[in-house]
């Protein structure tokens, strides 16, 4: 439930249109809803700003359906990330308006976001990056930002992110995902005001070990002004982004991105 849904059922009770009952009926789950199996948190949005979002690796289609449909009955919307492509078409023909996805493995469901200040540019260094970029971008486009995309820009061919530059700069926050050597942050870190945040992915041969290679480097980056998520974590740099994008705009800075 969202704060001015809250605010709505206080003025429905005090006008009367609503019955006091209903309204703490309504309130008591607020906490969190306890389906057995899981216990959604209804509350998280009005702590933190961001709802729940439904982690989908290890859950059971019907578990999926259920928790769905609860969060859209309470929320009017749903984020469900790391699906398969069968249960994400089965949850699609229980919950019409869902959006799949494909490349994020994201399904998204319910009313379209309420736009938030704050935009937030997501660069890929390669193309085997884009499934973490773009759950980046597909959730920071669904907390209501504006997103810039910008795919294939790593150092391998610095001129191909220095061609993008003008763009990259605009934004409040950038999310810069990277595996391989993972120097991509640190290159944009030298380059632009805004904060980066730094996403190391599990491409790359062998020497990589699974994205541990890629997250040293972002650890140890010589240009100040990184934040660094977890292995293939593009929903917590969206969240992360999200934050400071709301936080901290342009015009609070007084400069402009492109200086």
């Amino acid at each position: 439930m969202k704060p001015h849904q809250i605010l709505e059922m206080l003025q429905s009770v005090a006008a009367g249109r609503l019955a006091p009952e209903q309204a703490l009926a309504d309130l008591a789950e607020l906490p969190y809803a306890d389906l057995g199996f899981a216990k959604l948190d209804f509350h998280r949005e009005l702590r933190n700003g961001h709802p729940e979002a439904v982690y989908g690796e290890g859950k059971t289609p019907d578990d999926l359906d259920k928790i769905v449909g609860r969060m859209l009955e309470n929320h009017g919307r749903a984020l469900v990330t790391r699906l398969r492509p069968e249960v994400a078409a089965r949850l699609q023909a229980h919950h019409p308006g869902t959006l799949w996805h494909e490349r994020a493995r994201i399904l998204t469901c319910g009313a379209p976001p309420e736009r938030e200040g704050g935009r937030i540019a997501v660069l890929a260094a390669g193309t085997s990056d884009l499934p973490v970029a773009e759950e980046a971008a597909v959730c920071a486009d669904w907390f209501g930002h504006d997103v810039h995309r910008c795919w294939d820009v790593g150092i391998a061919g610095l001129h191909r992110l220095l061609g993008n530059l003008e763009d990259i700069r605009r934004a409040d926050v950038v999310v810069a995902v990277a595996g391989m050597d993972g120097a991509l942050p640190t290159v944009v870190a030298s380059l632009v005001r805004a904060p980066v945040v730094a996403v190391p992915t599990s491409v790359g041969y062998g020497a990589s070990f699974g994205g541990l290679a890629p997250l040293l480097t972002m650890l140890n980056g010589c240009a100040p002004g990184i934040g660094v998520v977890n292995i293939d974590n593009g929903y917590g740099a969206a969240v992360l982004a999200s934050r400071i994008a709301r936080a901290v705009g342009p015009a609070e800075l007084g400069i402009p991105r492109g200086a």
